[in-house]
Parts: C-alpha cells; sequence; structure tokens
C-alpha cells in the first residue's frame, strides 16, 4: 500500500485499486496528535507522581518514547483512512 513512510503507491498491487484520488487529508495526523498526545501526558504524570525524577529525565524520556510511536502508529493510521474512505465513499475514490 505504501511505497515510502507515508506515499501511497499508485495503485493496489493486489487488486489493482487506484489509490491517487485517495484523500485521507490531515484527520491521521489530528487523531494522532490527540491519542499519542494524551497517552503521553498521562504517562509522564504517573511517572513523575510515582519516581519524582529529575527534570532533565522527562527531557530525554518523552521524546525517546514520541516519535518512535508516533512513527509506527501513523502508517495503519492513514491505512485504517484509507479504508474507511473506500468503505464508506467510493464515489470520492472514482468507484
Amino acid at each position: 500500500m505504501f511505497k515510502a513512510l507515508l506515499t501511497l503507491r499508485p495503485a493496489c498491487s493486489v487488486c489493482g485499486l487506484d489509490f491517487s484520488k485517495s484523500d485521507t487529508g490531515d484527520a491521521g495526523a489530528v487523531i494522532l496528535i490527540m491519542v499519542l498526545g494524551a497517552f503521553v501526558v498521562v504517562m509522564a504524570f504517573w511517572v513523575e507522581f510515582h519516581f519524582s525524577p529529575p527534570l532533565w529525565v522527562h527531557a530525554v524520556l518523552w521524546p525517546l518514547v514520541t516519535v518512535p510511536l508516533a512513527i509506527l502508529i501513523t502508517r495503519p493510521m492513514k491505512a485504517a483512512l484509507v479504508a474507511a474512505q473506500f468503505r464508506h465513499r467510493p464515489h470520492e475514490m472514482g468507484l
């Protein structure tokens, strides 16, 4: 489905579905920011209240957690949005 990190192939290699008309917009990024942001903030509070680490630990720890999680979650999120568009608005994809 993807040819790069977030770039869709022109068409599906199995069924030939044209991905060029798929437009997920910014929905994936917005959902990711909300969900991952809430998770990281809750975990930061939990670490702060249970372990009371120095501030530099938070400054090192949370970027190391957030960036890989964001990269891992972004692709499935975009794929789910393409599938939802195919399922609920096939006319927008030229079907």
